[in-house]
C-alpha cells in the first residue's frame, strides 16, 4: 500500500448524510447552551489555546473536521492561518453562515490531498470518531506528514473500550453512525505510531453532557 494511500470508510456516504440531518440543530444546541462550544469549557478552552500557542508563526493550520466552524473561528480571532473542512456540505453551510470572515470548504479526513510538511498544525477536535479502526493510523499518518518540522497536531475523543453505534442525535434526528471510542494509551501509540511525539495529555471524567473523554497533543519532530 503505498504510504499516501488512505482507506475510504465503507460507512462515509451514511455519516455525511447523518451529519447533514443533525446540523441545524447542533449548531441551534451550540449557539444556545454553549454545548460544543470550547468558550464555555474552561479546560477544553486551555487545550486550544496551549494549541494556538505552540503553532503561531508556524503556517497554515488546518481544522479537519469543523462542524458549523465554532473552533476555526475562534482561531482566526487568535490570529492563526486557519481553514475548516468537514464531511458534511450542511454543516459547511452553517459555518459560512455564522462566520462569513473565515475559510472553509467540504472535504473528508480520507479524501484531502495535503503537501509534505506543509502545515503548521492540524485539529481533529472530536471529529475522528467516526473513523473505522482500520483507517483511523492511515489518517493520523497522513496528518504527521502534512505537518511541518516542529508542527502540532490536537485531538479530542471519547475514551472507552466499545463502539457506540447512534441511531438518533441532537433533539430526536434519525441517524446511522458509529462512535468508536478508545482507551488513551492506545490511542497515543497510534499516535506516535504515525511519527508524532506527544507533547500533553488531559483527560476528562464523564459529565452532565458526555462520557470520558481525552485530550492529545502532539508534535512533529525537528
Amino acid at each position: 500500500m503505498p504510504a499516501h494511500h488512505v482507506d475510504r470508510p465503507s460507512d462515509l456516504d451514511v455519516v455525511r448524510e447523518s451529519y447533514d440531518r443533525v446540523a441545524d440543530n447542533y449548531v441551534h444546541m451550540v449557539m444556545t447552551t454553549g454545548v460544543g462550544d470550547i468558550r464555555s469549557h474552561p479546560w477544553l478552552k486551555a487545550s486550544i489555546d496551549a494549541f494556538a500557542d505552540s503553532v503561531g508563526g508556524l503556517g497554515p493550520v488546518l481544522d479537519a473536521g469543523c462542524g458549523p466552524g465554532t473552533v476555526t473561528a475562534y482561531l482566526t480571532e487568535r490570529g492563526l492561518d486557519v481553514s475548516g473542512v468537514d464531511l458534511s456540505p450542511r454543516m459547511i453551510e452553517n459555518a459560512w453562515r455564522l462566520y462569513p470572515h473565515c475559510r472553509f470548504g467540504v472535504a473528508s479526513h480520507t479524501d484531502l490531498d495535503l503537501g509534505e510538511a506543509s502545515l503548521g498544525g492540524v485539529l481533529g477536535w472530536w471529529s475522528l470518531f467516526n473513523l473505522p479502526r482500520e483507517v483511523l493510523p492511515q489518517v493520523l499518518s497522513r496528518y504527521a506528514r502534512a505537518l511541518k518540522p516542529g508542527g502540532h497536531f490536537i485531538t479530542a475523543t471519547h475514551v472507552g473500550d466499545e463502539d457506540a453505534v447512534r441511531t438518533e442525535a441532537y433533539g430526536g434526528v434519525p441517524v446511522h453512525w458509529t462512535t468508536h471510542k478508545w482507551q488513551p494509551e492506545h490511542l497515543v501509540a497510534l499516535i506516535e505510531q504515525a511519527g508524532l511525539r506527544p507533547v500533553a495529555e488531559l483527560r476528562l471524567p464523564a459529565d452532565e453532557q458526555s462520557g470520558p473523554a481525552v485530550v492529545i497533543m502532539a508534535k512533529r519532530p525537528h
